[in-house]
């Protein structure tokens, strides 16, 4: 089983970036997928996540209406575009998988290693 978090990196605040997810060695399709993130010297904390069955999705409010998760099956990938990025946005993304979904990180059972993601002039 693994989880591949990758397009971190270091952008102006109010630029983009689009995060993927790609899962092996696993149903993927029957799992939903959270995006976390981690800031230095603060707990994890839920971003998004998108449910295995219909597509629905969560949002914190923090990202809401600036994020937004995506999934594509067949590709066993998940997205997390990233837009109006904020400094307070800078954090580690790690990407996740349960069975059940929800917005709290003790739901999942897969983690990916995560990506860095840093918002500064």
């Amino acid at each position: 089983v693994q989880l591949q978090a990758s397009g971190g990196g270091l952008v102006q605040p109010g630029n983009s970036l689009r995060l993927s997810c790609a899962a092996s060695g696993f149903t993927f399709s029957n799992y939903a997928v959270g995006w976390f993130r981690q800031a230095p010297g603060k707990e994890r904390e839920g971003v998004a996540c998108i449910s295995s069955s219909d597509g629905s999705t969560y949002y914190d409010g923090s990202v809401k209406g600036r994020f937004t998760i995506s999934r594509d099956n067949a590709a066993n990938t998940v997205y997390l575009q990233m837009n109006s990025l904020k400094p307070g946005d800078t954090a580690v993304y790690y990407c996740a998988a349960s069975l059940s979904g929800g917005s709290s990180e003790y739901a999942y059972d897969y983690w990916g290693q995560g990506t860095q993601v840093t918002v500064s002039s």
